[in-house]
């Protein structure tokens, strides 16, 4: 079975890290005898990443090789929706999966951003309406013009019920599933430790903590309330340049690989992951696979997940949050069994069924 992966931007051999969880799935069909070539918009010259070939649009277009399956990833106007116009028919079947602001009315959804953030006038503005109308009106048209030869996967239920709503389209005569972005390895493999001495009662990772909806200040408001706590901030993000840091806060301006964060969890008692906005909330679920109890925000995508994980603690962020009664909490749900929920083989083997009965088919 061959497929092509269409992607804005794709992981490559310069550091580049974006997108790297299709870039996992990717792997996973490989191993399982899938062949695998990505389609990379952003790309000025194809290359080989970790095994699995990247191509431009160009080279797309002067190769012969015929593919079973185009699957479509956050999929865009500008460069998604041009490449199916003009090469749709070229493939017997679609998938297209919805991660987040494909389907989001933007200033619906996300309403703030902290002032100093760049470049958020536009995501701010009447323009931002306009272009989010378009978007769902040319949308709307062409998923229903191919629906009988797509698939339709959805992070969340959340995330479906966003596309119902935005898109005006129902469901339930396409074929949607409702698959979540699988953990990465070493949270499935490795365990929180409960025994290890604990330097800090909460920790907050966030690869960029400027984001509005990441909570940021929410997590330095609950330091300052409760100075007998220690809480350790670990991300990048220009914040704290504008606001006074709480004195029991220890930051660190940085961002760790999957392989360091397991340490640095064992060195607290509990993750403290507020949100306002999530699709899914890969990092909290992360951190729940790997063991460590999650307090996080009583919001409809994190109740959803409090169904599916066993150690999360819910609150409203918006108000006053009694933390020892957290960490009480917290330390009855050390004992909780792994949960296997949100493994490789339980997600991406979900997606690699989909797609060998889709073949199947033709």
């Amino acid at each position: 079975m061959n497929v092509l992966v269409a992607v804005a931007d794709y992981p490559n051999n310069n550091g580049g890290v974006i997108l790297m969880y299709v870039h996992a799935r990717n792997r996973y069909y490989c191993k399982h005898g899938i062949d695998v070539t990505v389609l990379n918009f952003a790309a000025n010259e194809s290359y080989i990443y970790e095994d699995v070939q990247v191509i431009t649009l160009e080279d797309y277009k002067t190769q012969s090789k015929p593919y079973d399956v185009l699957i479509c990833h956050a999929a865009n106007l500008r460069n998604h929706y041009l490449f199916l116009r003009k090469y749709g028919d070229c493939f017997p079947k679609l998938v297209f999966f919805f991660h987040g602001h494909e389907v989001l009315k933007v200033r619906d959804t996300y309403r703030h951003s902290f002032p100093f953030v760049k470049n958020a006038g536009f995501e701010n503005s009447i323009g931002q309406d306009i272009y989010d109308e378009i978007k769902f009106f040319v949308w709307k048209r062409y998923y229903r013009k191919v629906s009988n030869k797509s698939v339709y996967i959805f992070v969340s239920r959340w995330m479906k019920e966003r596309f119902e709503k935005y898109l005006k389209i129902s469901t339930e005569k396409m074929e949607s599933y409702i698959i979540p972005n699988n953990v990465g390895e070493v949270f499935e493999l490795q365990n929180y430790d409960f025994s290890a001495p604990k330097e800090f009662d909460f920790v907050t990772i966030r690869s960029r903590f400027d984001g509005w909806k990441y909570c940021i200040d929410v997590v330095n408001r609950l330091a300052n309330e409760n100075p007998q706590y220690r809480f350790l901030v670990i991300g990048k993000g220009e914040y704290f340049e504008h606001y006074k840091k709480a004195k029991n806060i220890e930051l660190r301006i940085e961002g760790l690989s999957q392989d360091e964060i397991p340490g640095v969890l064992n060195s607290a008692s509990c993750a403290l992951m507020p949100t306002r906005l999530d699709a899914q909330g890969v990092m909290m679920c992360e951190m729940s696979t790997y063991g460590i109890p999650v307090i996080t925000s009583n919001i409809d995508i994190c109740r959803e997940l409090n169904e599916l994980l066993n150690n999360l603690i819910l609150v409203d962020h918006d108000k006053s949050v009694d933390l020892k009664k957290c960490l009480e909490e917290a330390k009855k749900l050390y004992s909780k069994e792994k949960n296997k929920m949100f493994f490789t083989d339980e997600t991406v083997g979900k997606e690699v069924s989909i797609l060998i009965g889709m073949t199947n088919e033709n």
